[in-house]
């Protein structure tokens, strides 16, 4: 049987902890007439599966890349998570200045995933 490479698992992990992640902060706006304790308690519920992924990602992850690495990763995989659920879910167009906002956080991921010698 296969087995995912370590420094791949926490990629896919982070991704799919980001998907749990944005639909409990931001699935509840397409539902703005559920009381608003409703929408927190559900919220909570699905961010429980986020942190049963993002946890162990990062745990598991910390044997192949820094924490600074980590958090980075965190970042423009939500970027890319919350465009696509922004766009696909929500029906919010992205502009072109989401596109160079996400792009300078991308130059910044570069930064830290760069070996400098």
């Amino acid at each position: 049987m296969p087995t995912v490479s370590p420094s791949v698992l926490p990629v896919l992990m982070l991704f799919a902890s980001n998907v749990f992640m944005t639909f409990a902060w931001y699935g509840h706006l397409k539902f703005k007439e559920t009381w608003l304790p409703v929408a927190i308690l559900v919220s909570w519920g699905i961010a429980f599966f986020e942190y049963w992924l993002a946890v162990p990602a990062n745990r598991w992850g910390s044997a192949v890349y820094s924490a600074a690495q980590l958090k980075t990763m965190q970042e423009v995989i939500t970027l890319i998570v919350f465009a696509g659920f922004s766009v696909l879910y929500l029906r919010e167009p992205l502009g072109w200045n989401h596109g160079l906002g996400f792009a300078f956080i991308a130059l910044g991921a570069f930064f830290i995933f760069h070996k400098w010698s």
